[in-house]
């Protein structure tokens, strides 16, 4: 499911993915890992919460929640890509990747070159896919975290070691720089409550 599919139910979670255009590595060049705590944060005030994570050298994988209060998912999520694909922009830039901006450019739609758009930091769409049940919610999370250690990716010796993942927040409790809400606290929140993050 896509950007082009309204994800309107709140009040839920959701598994949300999303991906650099070309499968590039562009949060690795950019290292842009230091940019996602303030993202992250941002993205929660707006009642989109991170209940789980993992940051990879291409794409992002996430376990959110929704607020009834927030103006949705395609809407805050949207909104935080623009931002991060902004800040992307910016370090290729003062690294000066012109093949890679370049490339970014030719991938521009032109209906999207129209209103301004510049470069394709992201694939159009993101895949979103709401989580219902706590053995749901467990099977997402064990996914994000071994992703690090998966297939082709050898990231860590062990994906506890992966450091931009909620791995070790769900296994030992630990609380890095990035703002994240157990799900069990967040089902067990009363409706209309604003979720309080670590």
């Amino acid at each position: 499911m896509s950007t082009h599919f309204q994800h309107a139910e709140k009040s839920t979670f959701y598994f949300v993915t999303f991906t650099c255009y070309r499968w590039l590595y562009l949060i690795e060049k950019t290292q842009a890992y230091d940019y996602l705590p303030g993202w992250i944060r941002e993205m929660n005030k707006r009642g989109v919460i991170n209940c789980g994570y993992v940051f990879m050298p291409n794409h992002i994988h996430l376990l959110v929640y929704v607020e009834d209060w927030s103006k949705g998912l395609n809407h805050v999520l949207g909104e935080a890509k623009r931002f991060l694909a902004y800040e992307i922009v910016t370090r290729l830039k003062k690294q000066n990747e012109t093949e890679i901006l370049r490339v970014l450019s030719n991938g521009v739609q032109e209906n999207e070159r129209k209103k301004g758009k510049k470069h394709q930091v992201f694939r159009l769409s993101f895949d979103g896919k709401e989580v219902v049940g706590e053995e749901e919610i467990y099977k997402v999370l064990d996914y994000i975290h071994h992703n690090p250690v998966s297939g082709k990716w050898n990231l860590a010796d062990d994906y506890l070691d992966y450091e931009y993942s909620s791995a070790r927040f769900y296994e030992f409790g630990e609380i890095g720089n990035v703002e994240i809400c157990h799900y069990k606290d967040v089902t067990e929140a009363h409706g209309g409550l604003r979720v309080s993050c670590g």
